[in-house]
């Protein structure tokens, strides 16, 4: 058991937490009638924030990631079928009879890989198939319930050191914009950590704890583990974001130790993120002041 958990976590981090963060529906509900389609940030009062890349590298606290290896969808794609055998290590009738054609591409649901991690005999292939469904189900949850072909492609990188980073950022700014345009709608990208990002700028913290220059340090179990308010309505959130001034925001999230900045894209402020459907453009250069920086 012991060597399972250290393979996950040497492969795939403290994303395991996710499924305990609680989504608070009215602070969510509130959160996006904020989302600035026109620059990609929240905008609350006169006070904007962005998740950032490095923000985002530091919550799911895996040591495999590389910072410089971004997710792009590449040309020659493998098959779902070969993907799917390569993960769960069973054979190719027993994937093909669990494939389903959903919307406009190929998933499988999410009960056949529950099956195997509960019984697989092959400790690592548990792991890889409950990673997998965690990024399906929690990361992109486009396909509700199933494990989608498309974020099978960004899994099949990930042993490769590829972060997953700006694909993540991009599909949550992608899914803010359209619940902006349309009023309402099914937020598919990870609501779970678009909250702790949150919670850590708006939460004053009196001193930065020495237990952050850890390596056993995780902000997402910590996240977890604190008490939080759950009985504010949405008017109540919204009057709160919108009176909220540049000394209520912790600017410097306090475990965030950052050895470089994103902030331009060569000549360009706007930085374009490729995510797993399509991409986005992130302007970094507005919220410099979250690394204390002009």
């Amino acid at each position: 058991m012991a060597k399972s958990s250290n393979f996950f976590y040497c492969n795939y981090g403290d994303l395991p937490y996710l499924l305990d963060v609680k989504v608070n529906k009215y602070l969510f509900q509130a959160l996006a009638q904020f989302w600035n389609p026109a620059y990609s940030c929240f905008t609350f009062g006169g006070v904007d924030l962005v998740p950032t890349v490095e923000e985002y590298m530091a919550l799911p606290n895996c040591p495999k990631i590389q910072a410089d290896r971004a997710y792009s969808r590449p040309v020659n794609i493998p098959p779902f079928l070969k993907k799917l055998m390569n993960v769960t290590g069973m054979s190719e009738q027993w994937v093909a009879a669990r494939i389903k054609q959903k919307g406009d591409s190929k998933c499988i649901p999410w009960r056949n890989l529950r099956d195997l991690i509960l019984a697989h005999p092959d400790s690592r292939k548990r792991v890889d198939a409950f990673s997998l469904s965690l990024y399906s189900l929690i990361i992109f949850p486009k396909a509700l319930g199933h494990i989608n072909e498309v974020v099978s492609d960004l899994f099949d990188r990930l042993d490769k050191g590829t972060t997953p980073v700006p694909a993540i950022l991009t599909e949550t700014f992608r899914s803010l914009n359209a619940c902006r345009r349309a009023g309402e709608g099914r937020f598919i990208g990870c609501a779970q950590l678009l909250l702790a990002w949150f919670h850590n700028h708006f939460w004053k913290v009196e001193k930065v704890s020495y237990r952050v220059f850890s390596k056993d340090y995780s902000l997402l179990r910590e996240l977890v583990a604190t008490p939080r308010w759950d009985d504010i309505l949405e008017e109540k959130w919204i009057t709160i974001l919108q009176n909220l001034r540049a000394e209520d925001v912790e600017w410097r999230a306090p475990w965030l130790i950052p050895d470089e900045i994103l902030y331009r894209c060569g000549d360009f402020d706007w930085v374009p993120l490729a995510g797993i459907w399509r991409a986005v453009g992130y302007a970094p250069l507005m919220v410099l002041r979250q690394y204390r920086s002009r």
